[in-house]
């Protein structure tokens, strides 16, 4: 065989053997591919694979501004597998550990976590022959652990060797924690594993739960198992966050007023307050108190939105609305009071006030400050008794009892009869001009005095801003309007005139005072409440169940928060009226926004407390005292007139103006440091030749020898500071 013929045939081989590699190479590819994305079904169970749920965290539920009102907190419970380690790993770490153990759980002393960690060491046989304890997940501590206590455990003798070499097994889960207890959880509310529960963990239960994924998981020899490396899996996708439109500060003096106002009296049984964003309907704070067994009021029941009654007076001001808006009557239109008793109809039904001797002759303005019952149903009878449904239109298109949707659920839907229903009758009309007769939660009465103190526009009361992950909006949620106008401008600006005399001249006087304003309407209705087979609202015995509400908006100039306030009593023989009762919470919550809340008024301050542009002046040098007031540019604080030397303080005028002079330093006479602070004290004082001492801190309060006194030459002066 030639060379050319052996170089010929070396070729046509080293060709076949190329193509026989790249063969193999694409069957091995074309495996791993079908293994990677098409044989899952190898990882069956019975060839020791299973599929494992990936558990999402839950988003967390937070206020306006990102404070969490409900979190999930990841917790870890601690294993021990006690059949990996050596026995000299064991027998010379483990006293360690076990004290490392009880200093960490407190739960059982030194020698006590050694005899346990022996027990499982050992795996005592019961008679059957199986071992008494189970070695390898023996349970360290009673409680789970947080990150930052796992990762000091994970430093202690023998598990700091980690899984496989420690023993270490760590479990982890997530615990839904409320940093704030109690504070608006009708809000928040609650859910269970089965998908029962309320607010807004029932509402958004979907996204805040998140999406479960899946991993397939390979058991090892010694019995652990581990993730599946190079196959798909579907990771765990976290819930979204939901940001509220809570404000904490309102929400807390909310449920602290209620609070104490339910406990002046054992025959109130629960109550609510609500607060709203006047040109929004964002729900700054929702507050609901029930009393349940042994007189503790908890967030057990839900008012505010689920619970409708009659609401009284308060819906006195649909009636006004209508007369005006109607054209039938101004706040100036006359209407006899009589001797405060009233009848009407050929049952002569009688409607009354509560003062004595009843308010006579008055207008439209006055019987609304006063509330007077004879007044309103005499002026819904006077103008719509020939066409009743034109009051209910003039109702309806005013969007009252319309629904609101709020996410929490336990919507209650409103009540409202016409004529022809089977309820309607002769004095269904009279009735609901004083606010009886129909059924309204708190939330849609609110939301309607909200319409007037926004011009008219009625805003849907939400509770969601956004939808937010990891810090960031995803989705928002713009205020929604109901109408934008529930009635003409005259009309609201009369009906705001008339909201605002209820506070300064009516019955709502409790709330009247000189920082801020308030206009709104007080509410006293008795309940009807069934008695054997009977709807009644006054018992045989003379119980009676009592409404006390409130509500209004502030300042009245420009408003900006809404509020309402209602208390519910059991039956009781006794008087809850709404200014006296709802009137102290109404007044508490205003104030603390007042006080918080400075977008929109001065800070409230205490009596005595200076205005921040007029500062309290140290004696001092009179170059300090020019260099503050220049850097600070304060309106009313005086300078002195020279730019050297030094100054003290005489007080204030009577518009609390400071009144300095200059301080006056002569040879032999000792000066007035009092109100000084000490580097300047001892700086004048040793300039003029004194020796000082001083006790305390703070400013200069006495001197000895004391000022104007002749003195000598390296006098002794003691100071004493506070």
């Amino acid at each position: 065989m030639t060379e050319q013929e052996r170089t010929k045939r070396f070729v046509r081989t080293f060709i076949q053997f190329i193509r026989l590699s790249m063969l193999v190479m694409l069957g091995v590819c074309a495996r791993i591919i079908y293994l990677q994305f098409f044989a899952e079904e190898i990882y069956h169970e019975e060839n020791g694979y299973q599929t494992r749920k990936l558990i999402p965290s839950r988003g967390s539920i937070l206020s306006f501004d990102g404070k969490p009102l409900a979190e999930s907190i990841t917790y870890y419970k601690i294993y021990m597998d006690l059949t990996v380690q050596s026995d000299t790993m064991f027998r010379n770490h483990y006293e360690a550990l076990a004290d490392s153990l009880s200093a960490l759980f407190g739960d059982r002393s030194g020698k006590e976590y050694r005899k346990h960690l022996n027990m499982y060491r050992e795996g005592k046989l019961k008679k059957d022959g199986k071992s008494r304890y189970n070695r390898r997940y023996a349970p360290l501590g009673d409680r789970a652990l947080t990150y930052s206590e796992v990762e000091r455990l994970k430093t202690f003798p023998i598990l700091s060797a980690g899984e496989f070499g420690g023993g270490r097994i760590i479990e982890q889960e997530d615990k839904r924690e409320h940093p704030y207890g109690t504070l608006a959880r009708k809000v928040v509310g609650s859910i269970n594993s089965l998908g029962e529960g309320s607010g807004l963990e029932k509402s958004f239960d979907v996204r805040l739960r998140g999406t479960e994924g899946s991993r397939k998981y390979q058991r090892q020899a010694e019995g652990r198992w581990i993730p599946v490396q190079g196959i798909k899996y579907t990771p765990a996708v976290d819930g979204i966050d939901i940001r509220t439109t809570i404000d904490l500060s309102i929400q807390e003096a909310s449920e602290k007023a209620l609070r104490e106002q339910l406990l002046e009296s054992p025959e109130l049984e629960g109550g609510c307050v609500i607060v709203m964003d006047v040109h929004t309907g964002a729900v700054r704070a929702l507050a609901n108190l029930k009393r349940e067994s042994g007189g503790k009021f908890t967030e057990s029941y839900n008012y505010a939105t689920g619970h409708p009654t009659e609401p009284g007076s308060t819906l006195k001001l649909s009636c006004l609305l209508a007369i005006l808006e109607d054209g039938y009557a101004t706040l100036d239109t006359p209407v006899d009071g009589f001797n405060g008793e009233w009848r009407y109809g050929k049952s002569q039904t009688k409607f009354s006030d509560t003062r004595a001797g009843g308010y006579g002759k008055m207008t439209v303005k006055t019987a609304f400050e006063h509330s007077s019952n004879v007044a309103f149903s005499q002026l819904a009878v006077r103008y719509y008794e020939k066409n009743p449904n034109a009051y209910l239109e003039r109702i309806h298109s005013m969007k009252l009892g319309d629904k609101l949707n709020l996410e929490i659920g336990e919507d209650a839907s409103s009540t409202f009869h016409a004529p022809g229903d089977g309820v309607w009758s002769e004095t269904t009309l009279p009735m609901m001009g004083i606010g009886y007769g129909v059924m309204l939660t708190p939330l849609h009465t609110l939301t309607f005095y909200n319409a007037v103190a926004n011009e008219g526009k009625m805003m849907k009361p939400y509770l969601v801003e956004a939808f937010s992950k990891d810090g960031m909006d995803i989705e928002t949620f713009e205020p929604t309007v109901i109408c934008a106008s529930i009635c003409s401008k005259k009309t609201i600006a009369e009906a705001k005139k008339a909201l605002r005399g209820v506070i300064t001249d009516g019955t709502g006087k409790i709330l009247d005072n000189d920082r801020y304003h308030v206009s709104g309407k007080t509410g006293t209705a008795q309940m009807a409440f069934r008695d054997g087979k009977n709807m009644v609202y006054k018992d045989a015995a003379g119980n009676r169940i009592h409404q006390a509400s409130l509500a209004g908006f502030f300042p009245s100039e420009d408003p900006q928060y809404s509020c309402i306030v209602v208390l519910y009593t059991g039956k009781t023989k006794g008087n809850y009226y709404g200014a006296s009762w709802a009137g102290p919470v109404f007044k508490k919550v205003a104030d603390a926004i007042y006080a918080t809340h400075a977008d929109w008024s001065e800070p409230l301050r205490p009596e005595g407390v200076v205005s921040p542009d007029r500062p309290s002046i140290a004696a001092g040098r009179i170059s300090g005292l020019n260099a503050a007031l220049h850097a600070l540019a304060l309106e009313g604080v005086p300078a002195a007139d020279k730019e050297t030397g030094w100054i003290t303080s005489e007080g204030r005028d009577s518009s609390g103006r400071h009144l300095i002079s200059e301080l006056a330093v002569e040879k032999g006479v000792m000066p007035d440091v009092r109100g000084m602070g000490l580097r300047d004290a001892i700086y004048l004082l040793e300039n003029e030749g004194y020796k000082v001492s001083f006790t305390g801190h703070g400013r200069v309060q006495t001197q000895d020898p004391a000022p104007g006194a002749g003195t000598e030459y390296n006098t002794r002066t003691i100071l004493t500071l506070k």
